[in-house]
């Protein structure tokens, strides 16, 4: 299984298959697009500033007319997992996370607390979507450490809205290179019925992470619940979490739909909570099952899809003393 990955990464591919499903009648005709995609996570939504506490990315995936054959025959026939039919995109995505503990004004941190940590990583990746499953795999690389910039970028925002600053970024953990892929199949259990005058689909998932940031299994499922359903899975979301397609194409001009899921992770590594690789660093207990549950908001409008997430994810680590939930917000523009 690793193998298999770790020749996935070397293709540096992320795989997103989006099936289209919806009502028939309202099947678009227009040429499939590419599409750019903003993300925004963060617990100020719901009034905390600790643990998972922040993440944002751009993300550019192409359209199918726009990957070349030779990656085209390569996702279909050589790379693992992936199916032999679909639409195939490619996947670009510059994104930073950032975790800290819940007491930002303590020097040195609490022992007891999640270390502060920053995370800066480019995705890299294919795409590939059938009217029966969505799979996705993304390599990143990236680094965690001062070099990722987490304690910048808090300290920066923490100025502009006149909070204050973050007290302990100088105990995070080092500097160290990241190189991670991840894996994960969507289905349309359910494609998209007619229920009381709305549309309903159900998507159970699998996936898997291998490398030195994260390792863990997963699976879930969502469902969804609205009228003119996109030919989606629904918004996109940053690792680890539920699957989503950062693209998407209309079923009329205006859709919206309402969306909830659960997902369950088996986790053998998180850098973020077992601290560096291959020197001390600060670290905590983590615990090995982890789950989120979301519910959310999808709309869309012609060329664009807004949503949001609230996200409520179990207890992470031992001495973590309760549950945290954050909010996400994706902006996507077909181009």
């Amino acid at each position: 299984m690793r193998k298999h990955l770790l020749g996935a990464a070397a293709a540096a591919a992320v795989v997103t298959v989006s099936p289209a499903w919806a009502d028939d009648e309202a099947k678009p005709t227009e040429q499939k697009s590419g599409a750019f995609s903003i993300q925004f996570e963060n617990d100020l939504f719901f009034n905390t500033d600790r643990h998972y506490t922040s993440g944002e990315a751009l993300d550019y995936t192409t359209a199918p007319d726009d990957t070349p054959v030779w990656l085209q025959d390569f996702a279909h026939h050589d790379l693992p997992f992936f199916a032999s039919t679909g639409d195939v995109r490619t996947d670009y995505q510059i994104a930073q996370d950032i975790f800290t503990p819940a007491n930002l004004q303590l020097v040195p941190p609490d022992p007891t607390d999640r270390p502060y940590a920053g995370y800066l990583y480019v995705g890299l990746g294919l795409l590939s979507n059938s009217d029966t499953h969505l799979d996705q795999a993304q390599l990143q690389l990236g680094v965690v450490g001062p070099m990722a910039l987490g304690g910048d970028a808090q300290n920066w925002v923490h100025t502009v809205i006149g909070d204050r600053k973050a007290l302990g970024w100088h105990y995070q953990l080092h500097n160290e290179p990241i190189a991670n892929i991840f894996y994960e199949r969507a289905w349309k259990l359910i494609p998209p019925r007619s229920v009381f005058g709305l549309f309903f689909d159900l998507e159970p998932h699998a996936g898997i992470a291998v490398g030195n940031a994260y390792d863990y299994v997963n699976a879930g499922a969502m469902a969804r619940v609205g009228i003119n359903l996109p030919d989606d899975f629904g918004p996109p979301r940053l690792q680890p979490s539920l699957p989503g397609s950062n693209f998407f194409e209309p079923n009329g001009e205006v859709s919206a739909y309402v969306f909830a899921g659960v997902d369950g992770r088996v986790v053998g590594r998180n850098i973020f909570l077992d601290g560096n690789s291959f020197e001390l660093s600060p670290s905590v207990a983590k615990r090995v099952l982890v789950g989120d549950l979301q519910i959310g908001l999808a709309v869309q409008i012609d060329r664009a899809r807004l949503s949001f997430t609230h996200v409520f994810r179990s207890k992470e680590f031992d001495t973590q003393p309760s549950a945290d939930q954050f909010g996400s917000v994706n902006l996507t523009f077909r181009l």
